[in-house]
């Protein structure tokens, strides 16, 4: 089978406390890079079992090498540094919380492989299909828009996206090389510029929201492009997912045609677990051939969906397109940054297994 399965989810996942506090303690100089890593190897194995006896077809590592989805990118990408955000985490309480951003210090070049140790350690360990997860190209500008880089370095966006570009061409180049048939591209930005508050922030920031969309789906398409023909190529659409909470609502429906119909990939995972989503009208611009994973269980509350449910909002999914071209998952990772969601790891293993049931209930197969 190939991607996507009619069960997936969306990588990150639960950093157990043991792993919480290596990174802390190495954070500190307390413990070396072997001694992390050995526990970093511990885990993971412990949370391959894990997908796997909830019968997930695909398994990831977790991103337990990582301290966030992004920050091994970063980290592993000369020219780049971390400062602040312009925008916010909020939820539907009014609280809020900061977060840092990738920032463009000069130019950009792969200075070291960043996730073929991930793949290579899954492939060797796990029975199913293993997943890569990366930052998309737009988490190195969107978050910092209106100063995203020093201009000395590069005098556009879509200069520094050229450079970018090859940065990931060259690690899926490397993945596939090792055996790697599946990568995710985690996109924020064109989730954030379906909201029409968050598009009036960047219009009065001085910039084009609708401009900012067809940059990123370019820096998407520059990303993947010379990938082998059998490496499949997911887009997860992410409206934020920190500790609970999120950076935007509105549905996809002022960004889907572009979207949908010219980013070169094979299929989409999208968000669709609260109103705050949107309807799924939009699925009407899919393309024929490229599927759709329905973010239809929450990764950021421990109440358990119901199978009924999930089945109900997948037919009226597949009023707008080919239900054989559907699949389910959770709406997001359960932990994009290491202090995760509120949920408990028992809550996780449940979703990830209603996932599969799911997926066998409404289509016979997982």
């Amino acid at each position: 089978m190939i991607p996507p399965f009619r069960a997936d989810h969306i990588g990150s996942l639960l950093r157990p406390k043991k792993l919480r506090e290596a990174f802390r303690r190495h954070s500190l100089g307390e413990i070396p890079e072997r001694e992390l890593r050995a526990v970093q190897d511990d885990c993971i194995g412990d949370v391959i079992a894990l997908q796997q006896e909830c019968g997930m077809p695909v398994v990831t590592d977790g991103e337990f090498r990582r301290v966030s989805y992004w920050e091994k990118f970063v980290r592993l990408t000369s020219g780049l540094e971390v400062r602040n955000a312009v925008f916010r985490f909020h939820d539907a309480h009014g609280h809020e919380s900061d977060f840092t951003a990738p920032y463009v210090r000069s130019k950009v070049a792969r200075s070291a492989p960043i996730t073929a140790d991930e793949f290579r350690f899954v492939k060797e360990h796990a029975a199913r299909t293993p997943k890569i997860t990366m930052p998309a190209p737009s988490t190195m500008h969107f978050y910092r828009f209106n100063d995203w880089g020093d201009r000395s370095a590069y005098r556009d966006a879509s200069a520094f996206f050229a450079d970018l570009g090859k940065v990931y061409q060259q690690e899926i180049a490397e993945l596939a090389a090792a055996g790697c048939r599946y990568v995710q591209i985690d996109e924020v930005a064109i989730a954030i510029l379906c909201d029409p508050a968050a598009r009036e922030k960047v219009k009065a920031m001085g910039e084009d929201p609708d401009r900012l969309v067809e940059l990123y789906i370019e820096a998407i398409n520059q990303a993947v492009a010379n990938r082998p023909r059998d490496v499949r190529v997911g887009v997860h659409v992410c409206r934020g997912n920190y500790k609970g909470m999120y950076l935007s609502e509105g549905g996809y429906d002022s960004v889907a045609e572009k979207f949908f119909g010219r980013t070169n990939v094979d299929h989409f995972l999208l968000e669709f677990d609260t109103p705050r989503a949107g309807g799924f009208a939009p699925l009407r611009f899919l393309p024929k051939g490229k599927g759709v994973v329905l973010g239809l269980v929450s990764s950021k509350t421990p109440m358990l969906e119901q199978v009924d449910d999930l089945r109900r909002r997948a037919d009226e999914a597949a009023r707008y397109m080919d239900a054989a071209r559907l699949a389910i998952s959770p709406q997001c990772g359960f932990a994009s940054s290491i202090g995760g969601n509120p949920v408990t790891e028992a809550d996780e293993r449940a979703k990830l297994k209603l996932c599969v049931d799911a997926a066998r209930a409404i289509w016979g197969q997982a």
